[in-house]
């Protein structure tokens, strides 16, 4: 059975005026979907040390001054952009701001190249012009098949970019052409976003652990 809520339009429980309240019938509940998170992070659980050797991977990079590049698609682009911007500003700690850039943030290359070259070229293009050899480039990729991903993936092979994809469902083709990748169990990109939510705040943790306070 779906559960029920019902509400006023008032403060503290009170209606302002004598129209009945409104009911909203779940569709899924919030409970079913913390169940259903907790699931698959416990699932997860299982590749605790593969998410350690990727967050001191990344940590060595951009502390050597490395730069690292992010980039994803829909709700993976703002993961990509939150990953680069901790590094650039800071997650917890004030410390030296770090090399980092989002391939999904400048708008005008973003459209020139998608008009002149197609949006499969989006990230590439912008890779081969930026990235140098013993860079690193984390994707964001739910499915692992979108075509500007994998597109991306192959200069960073050609260039000489470590590439650490962050995947989902069976990994894709992506999880081929990755140095390395973590690929969460679970088929709803909802649920796949949470835990990259997790492992992007990992690398947080782990480089500005490494900073003495």
């Amino acid at each position: 059975m779906r559960p029920t809520m019902t509400w006023g339009r008032g403060v503290s429980g009170q209606s302002e005026d004598a129209s009945p309240l409104m009911v909203c019938t779940m569709h899924v509940s919030f409970r079913d979907q913390l169940d259903e998170s907790a699931a698959v992070f416990q699932s997860f659980a299982a590749q605790s040390d593969a998410v350690d050797a990727i967050c001191c991977l990344v940590a060595d990079a951009v502390l050597s001054g490395s730069t690292l590049f992010t980039c994803g698609n829909g709700g993976s682009a703002t993961d990509a952009i939150h990953l680069a911007e901790e590094m650039v500003g800071r997650y917890r700690a004030t410390r030296r701001p770090l090399p980092a850039v989002c391939l999904n943030t400048d708008v005008g290359a973003i459209t020139c190249i998608a008009n002149d070259f197609g949006f499969e070229q989006i990230f590439a293009r912008q890779l081969e012009a930026l990235a140098r050899p013993g860079d690193l480039l984390v994707i964001f990729s739910t499915s692992g098949g979108s075509p500007n991903i994998l597109a991306v993936m192959h200069v960073a092979r050609v260039v000489g970019v470590t590439c650490v994809a962050l995947l989902g469902k069976d990994g894709g083709t992506a999880r081929e052409l990755a140095d390395h990748a973590l690929v969460v169990p679970s088929a709803s990109s909802a649920r796949i976003q949470e835990v990259h939510t997790l492992i992007l705040h990992a690398i947080c943790e782990e480089i500005e652990g490494r900073f003495v306070v």
